[in-house]
C-alpha cells in the first residue's frame, strides 16, 4: 500500500521521540492514509474536527486553536511547537463531555513556528481513531525559518539523514548552505543536496559509525536567502547514532531479512505490492514510526468505480513509514495469515502479519520493537522503479558525485 502523510508520530521534522499511539490522518481531507482491503473498527461518531485547518499557514496569535468532536469522546489531545529544537506543549483541557479540547485560557501561539496537532478518540463502544494535523504561524515579514529533522537528543539508525526544510524557496542556496554545519565524532566528510529550493538533506559517503555523535548547528539568523529576505533564528541540535540495522526485503521471495551490525538477525515472510500497485525498489529510511494509524485509500486516488475508497482501515498496527508519497511497512491483521511469504497483495507497502490492536509477539511487533527512526529498510526485485531520492529520506539512492553534484557549494 502506499499513501501519504504530511506528518505523524516518531520522526517528522523534529519529529515526536518515539513511537506514540497517536497517529497522523492527512492527504487532502486531513486523514492518514494507507492501504489494505477490508475496513477495520468504526470512527468515533462524527468527525474530529480540528481548528486551524490541517496545512493552514499564517496562523495568527490569537486565532482560534480547538479540537471538537460531534459524538464519542476524546481521549487524547496534543498540540506541540514542533518549530524548536525541542518540543514545547500547548497546555489545553478537555471538555467535561469530552468533546471539546481548547488551550487554556490567555494562550496564544508564537510567531514563526510549526505546530502539531495530534488526537486520539473513541466512538461509543470504545473503538479508537486518531488524526493528525500541522498548521505553521505567521512569520513576520521578510524572514525565514528553517525545520530540522531527526529530533534534538535523539537516537537513529545509520542511515539516517539530516534534512532542513524552509517556509519559503531560497534563492541564495549557497549562503543557506554554508550557514548548516554539521560536525560528528568521529569526523567524516558530510555534504548537502538540495531538492528543489526548499529542501535540503546532508548525509556522509556511506552510512554513519555506529555511536557517532552528530551535532546540526544551523546558523541561519540573519543570513540572506534572497534580497531583504533575512533568516529569523539560529538553533543547535544534536543525535546519536545507535546500531546498525538494515532490512533486505525481496519482492519476489516474499520475505524480509533483518542484519544487525552485520549479522542476520531473522527472515520473516512478508507480503508486497500487488502487480497493479508494486512496491518501490531501493533504500528508504524509516521516517516515522506509529503504534496504531489509520489508511484510507481515496486519499490517493485508490476508489472503486462507484467513487468509494478500495480500503479505509482504521487501526493500522506498527506502521512504519518509508516516503513521503506514502510507503509503509506495517502490520496487517485482515488478510489471510497464509498470504504472507506466498502473494504479494498490497497496494505497494510491505505488509508484516499482526493481530487486531497490534501484538508484541506477532512478526509486525516484533520488528517495530526493534526499529529505530532511521534505519534502512532496502527492496529489491519489485516490477516498480526505483525510489525517487526526495521521496521521504531517500537520498542513499544516489552514488557520491550524484549527491555532491547537488550542493549549492560546488
Amino acid at each position: 500500500m502506499r499513501h501519504v502523510l504530511k506528518r505523524a508520530g516518531r520522526g517528522a521534522a523534529v519529529a515526536l521521540a518515539g513511537a506514540g499511539l497517536i497517529a497522523g490522518l492527512v492527504g487532502c481531507t486531513g486523514e492518514i492514509l494507507g492501504n489494505g482491503d477490508k475496513p477495520g473498527a468504526a470512527a468515533p461518531a462524527g468527525t474530529i474536527r480540528v481548528t486551524p485547518k490541517d496545512g493552514a499557514k499564517k496562523v495568527r496569535p490569537d486565532d482560534i486553536v480547538e479540537v471538537r468532536l460531534p459524538g464519542g469522546r476524546l481521549e487524547r489531545v496534543e498540540v506541540t511547537r514542533i518549530g524548536n529544537a525541542t518540543k514545547t506543549a500547548v497546555e489545553g483541557q478537555i471538555s467535561d463531555d469530552g468533546q471539546l479540547w481548547r488551550p487554556k485560557e490567555g494562550t496564544r501561539l508564537k510567531l514563526a513556528a510549526k505546530y502539531s496537532v495530534d488526537v486520539v478518540a473513541r466512538d461509543g463502544q470504545g473503538r479508537r481513531a486518531a488524526r493528525h494535523t500541522t498548521f505553521t504561524t505567521l512569520v513576520p515579514d521578510h524572514r525565514f525559518i528553517g525545520y530540522v529533522q531527526p529530533e534534538n537528543r535523539s537516537t537513529v539508525g545509520t542511515g539516517m539523514i539530516v534534512s532542513v526544510g524552509f517556509n519559503q524557496a531560497i534563492e541564495n542556496r549557497a549562503a543557506v548552505e554554508r550557514a548548516i554545519r554539521i560536525t560528528s565524532d568521529p569526523p567524516v566528510e558530510v555534504v548537502g543536496h538540495w531538492f528543489g529550493n526548499e529542501r535540503v538533506d546532508f548525509r556522509p559517503r556511506g552510512y554513519w559509525k555506529p555511536g557517532t555523535e552528530v551535532t546540526v548547528d544551523m546558523r541561519l539568523r540573519e543570513v540572506e536567502a534572497e534580497p531583504g529576505v533575512y533568516g529569523l533564528r539560529s538553533k543547535t541540535i544534536s543525535f546519536t547514532v545507535g546500531r546498525s540495522q538494515i532490512s533486505h526485503v525481496d519482492a519476489k521471495a516474499r520475505t524480509m531479512k533483518v542484519v544487525r551490525d552485520g549479522k542476520p538477525l531473522a527472515t520473516v515472510p512478508i507480503t508486497a505490492g500487488a502487480r497493479k500497485h508494486p512496491t518501490y525498489n531501493g533504500k528508504m529510511v524509516v521516517m516515522e514510526m506509529h503504534d496504531v494509524t489509520r489508511m484510507n485509500g481515496a486519499t490517493v486516488g485508490f476508489t472503486k468505480k462507484n467513487g468509494k475508497s478500495e480500503y479505509d482501515i482504521k487501526d493500522v498496527p506498527h506502521a512504519i513509514r518509508l516516503t513521503t508519497s506514502g510507503t509503509f511497512l506495517h502490520g496487517n491483521y485482515w488478510t489471510n495469515p497464509k498470504v504472507f511469504g506466498t502473494k504479494n497483495v498490497s497496494h505497494g507497502c510491505v505488509g508484516l502479519r499482526d493481530d487486531k490492536g497490534g501484538s508484541s509477539e506477532s512478526p509486525a511487533g516484533w520488528f517495530f520493537d526493534r526499529t529505530l527512526i532511521g534505519d534502512v529498510v532496502e527492496v529489491v526485485n519489485s516490477k516498480d522503479r526505483t525510489v525517487d531520492p526526495d521521496n521521504g529520506l531517500s537520498g542513499w539512492n544516489l552514488d557520491w558525485q550524484a549527491w555532491k553534484a547537488g550542493s549549492a557549494l560546488g
